[in-house]
C-alpha cells in the first residue's frame, strides 16, 4: 500500500528535525536516497516498506508517521460495485425500524450448509475466486434463514449459529483477500459476534485472526497487535495438553502479533511473539489444517515462512535468500512436515523474488514470479507486493525487456 499526503510529509519532516537529522543524514540512516526523502516531505507517495525504514532510523513506530488527510479520489471502481452487488445485498441488507425479514424458505439443513462452506474453502485455496464469489450470496442468505427457521435455544438453533459464523468468516477471508475491506470488516465482525454469542470461543478467535489480518492490510498496526495480544491471552492453551486446533489458533494469533509489531518498528515484541508461535508449531510437529477451527494452515513451516518475512521487511535480502530453501523450508523438510497454505507459500516466494531484484538478479526474480503465476495467477493479480517487485524489476532492467517480462507486466497491470 502507498501513502501520499502533505500531512505525512509534514510529519516526517517534523520527526526528522526533532531527531536532529538533515535530509541527507536521514537518508543514510534509513538506507534510502535523498530524493526519496525529499519526495515524501513534499507530499509524494511512499510505500509502507519505505515508512518502516524511516521509522527505524527515527526511532519511532511506523504508525507515528501516519497522518489523517483527505483521501484521493476513487476512480474506476464502477465494475467492482456491479460484480459485488449480490454479495453486498446478502451481507449488508438495508436496515429499517422493524426487524429485517428473512425468508425461511431459503433455509437449508446445517449439514448441507457445512458441506458448501467446505467447498468454498476448497475453491478459495485453489485460487478459484470466481467460484467463491458466486456461491457466497446464496450461502449467506441460507445460513441467516437457517437461524430464523430453528427454534431459539434448540440444538438446531445452535448448529445454525455455528454454520452462520463459518459462512461469515469465509466471506471475510475472501473479501479481505480481494481487498474489499469495508465489506470484509462487516463479515468478520458479524461472524465473531455470532460465534461469541453461541459460546464457540475457538470460532470467534478464528474470526479475530482474520480481523487482525484485515487491520494489518489497512496499516492499522497498533490495533492489530493489541487485538491479537488480548485474544491470545484469553485463549492461551497449556501446550502439553492442548488440542491441535487450540495450538493452531493460538499460534496464528502469535503470528499476527509478530507481523504487526515488526511492521510497526517494535522488534523486541515481534521476536517474543515469533518465539511463542514457534513453540506452538513445534508442539504440533507438522502443518495442521482445519478451517472450521482456525484461519489457515499452521505449523513449523508456516512459522518459519513468517520469520523469513520479517527479514524481508527489514530489507535483509541476503538473509531472505539464505533461509528461503534451507532447513524447515527445504524440499525434504516440506515432505516430512507438510505444505503450508498456497497463499502463505506464494507470499513467501514474492519475498524471494523481491530479494533477487534487490541484489540485481532479475532473471531469478522473473522465474519466481512465473512459478507463482502458473499456480496462482488470479491470486497474484491481487498482490500489491507483486506489482512493486515488477516495477522495481523493470526500473533496474538495463537491456530490452524479454517477452516474459512484458507478459508479466501486463498480467499485473504494470506499465512496461
Amino acid at each position: 500500500m502507498q501513502h501520499s499526503s502533505s500531512s505525512l510529509g509534514e510529519n516526517v519532516r517534523a520527526r526528522r528535525r526533532t531527531a536532529g537529522f538533515s535530509q541527507e543524514q536521514l537518508a543514510n540512516e534509513a538506507g534510502l536516497s535523498v530524493a526519496v526523502i525529499r519526495k515524501i516531505e513534499q507530499g509524494g507517495h511512499a510505500r509502507v516498506e519505505t515508512l518502516h525504514a524511516l521509522a527505524r532510523a527515527l526511532g519511532v513506530s511506523t504508525s507515528d508517521l501516519f497522518a489523517a488527510d483527505a483521501p484521493e479520489p476513487v476512480v474506476g471502481d464502477e465494475s467492482n460495485r456491479q460484480v459485488l452487488a449480490q454479495l453486498r445485498r446478502a451481507l449488508m441488507p438495508p436496515v429499517g425500524l422493524a426487524e429485517n425479514l428473512t425468508d425461511a424458505a431459503q433455509a437449508e439443513a446445517p449439514w448441507e450448509l457445512s458441506r458448501r462452506i467446505d467447498d468454498g474453502h476448497a475453491f478459495y485455496h485453489a485460487d478459484r475466486y470466481d467460484s467463491v464469489a458466486r456461491m457466497l450470496p446464496g450461502l449467506l442468505r441460507s445460513s441467516e434463514a437457517a437461524i430464523s427457521a430453528a427454534g431459539e435455544g434448540t440444538r438446531e438453533h445452535r448448529q445454525a449459529q455455528a454454520v452462520r459464523a463459518h459462512a461469515l468468516l469465509l466471506a471475510g477471508k475472501y473479501l479481505t483477500q480481494v481487498r474489499q475491506y469495508d465489506m470484509a470488516y462487516q463479515a468478520l465482525a458479524e461472524g465473531i459476534r455470532v460465534a461469541r454469542d453461541s459460546d464457540r470461543t475457538l470460532s470467534a478467535a478464528t474470526g479475530v485472526i482474520g480481523m487482525c489480518w484485515l487491520l494489518l492490510r489497512q496499516d492499522r498496526f497498533d490495533e492489530s497487535e493489541h487485538l491479537a495480544v488480548v485474544t491470545a491471552q484469553q485463549i492461551e492453551p497449556r501446550i502439553s495438553s492442548a488440542s491441535p486446533e487450540q495450538l493452531a489458533a493460538w499460534g496464528e494469533l502469535c503470528l499476527r502479533i509478530a507481523s504487526a509489531a515488526v511492521r510497526n518498528n517494535r522488534p523486541d515484541e515481534a521476536a517474543e511473539a515469533r518465539r511463542m508461535a514457534a513453540s506452538a508449531a513445534s508442539a504440533l510437529e507438522h502443518e495442521h489444517v482445519d478451517y472450521r477451527s482456525h484461519w489457515t494452515t499452521f505449523g513449523p513451516v508456516t512459522a518459519e515462512l513468517k520469520a523469513v518475512e520479517d527479514l524481508a521487511i527489514a530489507g535483509d535480502a541476503r538473509g531472505v535468500l539464505r533461509r528461503a530453501d534451507e532447513g524447515v523450508l527445504s524440499s525434504r523438510a516440506l515432505r516430512k512436515l507438510g505444505k503450508p497454505s498456497a497463499n502463505n507459500w506464494d507470499r513467501h516466494r514474492l519475498d524471494v523474488a523481491a530479494a533477487h531484484v534487490a541484489l540485481g538478479s532479475t532473471q531469478d526474480a522473473m522465474d519466481e514470479l512465473n512459478r507463482i503465476k502458473r499456480t496462482s495467477g488470479h491470486w497474484l493479480k491481487h498482490q500489491p507486493m507483486a506489482r512493486y517487485v515488477m516495477r522495481d524489476l523493470l526500473a533496474s532492467r538495463k537491456r530490452t525487456l524479454t517477452r516474459d517480462m512484458r507478459v508479466m507486466a501486463s498480467h499485473l497491470g504494470v506499465h512496461a
